[in-house]
């Protein structure tokens, strides 16, 4: 073999492992800040595109609530560190102006180069609005003295306290303020939350804030159901959101309503940072998982039926050994005619906070749910669930209850009718 050859081998191996390593540096970097990476042949090998879908603003109920879940979310709750009446309809104001400009794709435009930038970039220079929703609601601890509007306060409005499992971390429930963000990209959400942070830093200081995530595209085209990480099928009996005249009954605070006059058009919101004991759960038997949960881990299907959707039939079986009676889906939802006033829109996403000081994963489920009645939605739910096989597995640890504001429409701020005499 001539010197020639020999070096040209040599260097074309270097410049193969060096080409290698480039690539794979480039995929890490790729998957740390959500940009696309292209092979060779031009073809997408990263995150998927920003999508340009436009999720409305105005409307009578706000958006985030009906509309098919994306992909990512972040659920932060906030103290407010002013007082007044004047204050607070000023940050409705703010927050108004600000979800409608982020969702509806609105230019931020930079005013001086001496400042430091108004949109932090994080989704490049003309990003796409990602089906961005950003959902506002109040807590109870807002009715207190400091606003003067005490007597607004929805009749059901209550803080979150202590169910039998639960381990509340105060510094991580309730609070004034909720915020909903969601999108399909998760840089989205978190740019939404630094400018919309950024244009109430003076009056609005952050409790607790939860991220979570699920398998993209899997709640497209109307479908409510994805995987929890405990495996299982999540949301498969949600009601049907483009039902409008069963989103009216469960979902939606209406005139017809015992509530004050302002609330008509909001909803009930439960959220529920739920720790899933993971290791404890992977270490089970798949006979024993299925019978806590009423379902067929693989297909989402009840025990003994087939198909996801396939209907439990109770009534006919009330002590059934194919589905407990205890199963996590017979005490969430009898079936009955008495308990369908209980049903809830759920909004669930998975999280991952790492892990804990005794280095166990610390993961599970971010529970959003939406409901017309507090008392009949979910708090009614829990108390059948209190007890549960299914408790053994997980532990809530934070969250909250709060009231989704009426939407508005144009000239109007999130809010505005609280303010109304």
């Amino acid at each position: 073999m001539s010197k020639d050859n020999k070096n040209s081998k040599d260097f074309s191996r270097r410049k193969f492992i060096g080409t290698i390593a480039a690539v794979a540096g480039a995929g890490v970097a790729g998957a740390a800040i959500g940009v696309n990476i292209e092979s060779a042949h031009g073809e997408s090998i990263g995150v998927d595109k920003l999508s340009n879908k436009i999720i409305p603003f105005y409307g009578k109920n706000q958006s985030g609530i009906l509309n098919d879940a994306p992909a990512s979310a972040i659920v932060c709750s906030f103290d407010i560190v002013t007082t007044g009446k004047q204050s607070l309809q000023d940050i409705f104001k703010i927050l108004s102006l600000e979800i409608e400009a982020l969702t509806q794709g609105k230019n931020i435009e930079e005013v001086d180069r001496k400042y430091p930038p108004i949109d932090n970039l994080v989704n490049g220079e003309s990003p796409d609005v990602d089906e961005l929703t950003i959902t506002l609601g109040v807590g109870a601890s807002i009715f207190d003295d400091r606003f003067g509007i005490s007597e607004k306060k929805p009749k059901e409005l209550i803080e979150m306290q202590n169910f039998p499992n639960d381990r509340l971390d105060k510094k991580r429930i309730n609070g004034d303020l909720v915020i909903q963000i969601c999108a399909q990209h998760s840089e989205t959400c978190l740019r939404a939350l630094r400018i919309v942070m950024r244009k109430t830093r003076n009056s609005l200081v952050l409790k607790w804030l939860e991220q979570g995530f699920v398998q993209p595209n899997t709640l497209e085209s109307g479908k409510t159901s994805t995987r929890n990480l405990l495996g299982f099928k999540d949301g498969t009996s949600n009601p049907n959101p483009k039902d409008s005249k069963t989103m009216n009954n469960l979902v939606w605070v209406d005139d017809s309503s015992d509530e004050p006059t302002w609330a008509a058009g909001g909803s009930y919101m439960a959220v529920r940072s739920i720790r899933m004991f993971v290791e404890h759960w992977d270490r089970t038997s798949l006979d024993e998982q299925e019978v806590i949960m009423g379902r067929h881990k693989h297909t989402g299907a009840p025990i003994g039926k087939k198909n996801e959707d396939d209907i439990p039939v109770f009534h006919k079986n009330p002590h059934s050994n194919q589905i407990s009676v205890d199963a996590h889906i017979r005490l969430a939802n009898p079936r009955t005619k008495e308990t369908e006033k209980n049903i809830i829109l759920r909004r669930g996403y998975n999280y991952s906070r790492g892990f804990d000081s005794a280095g166990h994963l610390d993961q599970g489920l971010l529970f959003i749910s939406f409901q017309k009645s507090l008392n009949d939605g979910f708090l009614a739910v829990q108390k059948r669930l209190n007890g549960e096989l299914l408790e053994e597995y997980i532990q809530p640890n934070g969250g909250g209850f709060y009231f989704v504001l009426p939407g508005i429409e144009k000239d109007s701020f999130l809010g505005e009718k609280l303010f109304a005499s």
